[in-house]
């Protein structure tokens, strides 16, 4: 299985950034770490691992970026309006230094994003927002409303980073394309967001599965059987 290592300056962030990219070939699938978590975790936790005979065939590359969850939605040093900037960058580097790169380098126009926990807010809010650049989203036990991290504070940045409030609004053709699949365990912390999820998909009729995982929790275990299912959907 190829692994490589990257490490950039990124002028949208200006700031050094890492990533991992794991496969030689096959369908790109940006997977984002945890909360605060590192572009290691994933491989740390064996998720990569789980998904090692797709990566091996040839049938997906994975790239895992760093976060910088540290400078936006966890930095309670700065005005929660600058949390959401700093996220805003975040998104824009995603698109502009990865996707746009990953997608020129491959002739293709979409890409698919994956994460676990706040991970999967980031591939939602990520794929919800571009809905044209993502041709599927596989979240595991993420969670889709960020008020919690603005201290009380909204504006139209906080509403168009928040899933639950915009996706509502948005009548993008591609949402109708996209292939969704929210996982989620039955004892899982997030489990009440998951179904709020997909009851906002459902009134908009947009296709997607629903993926309620019997006697478990929000943990590593079951994200390492929910990737390598999902990843057998592409």
């Amino acid at each position: 299985m190829k692994e490589e290592y990257k490490k950039w300056f990124s002028p949208t962030l200006s700031k050094e950034i890492e990533m991992l990219v794991f496969g030689h070939a096959g369908y790109p699938v940006i997977l984002f770490p945890t909360t605060l978590g590192r572009y290691y975790e994933c491989k740390d936790f064996h998720l990569i691992d789980s998904v090692k005979w797709y990566l091996e065939q040839g049938l997906v590359q994975i790239y895992c970026p760093d976060s910088i969850t540290d400078l936006s939605w966890y930095n309670k040093s700065i005005h929660p309006a600058e949390r959401v900037k700093n996220h805003m960058w975040y998104d824009a580097f995603i698109m502009e230094e990865i996707v746009n790169s990953i997608c020129h380098q491959n002739g293709i126009s979409k890409v698919a994003v994956a994460g676990p926990s706040f991970g999967g807010y980031q591939a939602a809010n990520f794929a919800f927002r571009h809905p044209d650049r993502v041709s599927h989203l596989f979240s595991m036990s993420g969670s889709f409303n960020i008020k919690s991290f603005m201290d009380g504070y909204y504006d139209d940045n906080v509403y168009f980073n928040n899933p639950v409030d915009f996706l509502p609004d948005s009548n993008h053709p591609d949402l109708w394309n996209m292939k969704i699949i929210l996982g989620v365990g039955e004892w899982d912390i997030c489990l009440a967001s998951n179904q709020e999820m997909s009851e906002i998909l459902n009134r908009k009729n947009i296709p997607h599965w629903y993926d309620l995982r019997k006697w478990a929790k929000h943990d590593w275990p079951i994200w390492r059987d929910m990737f390598p299912h999902y990843l057998s959907t592409l």
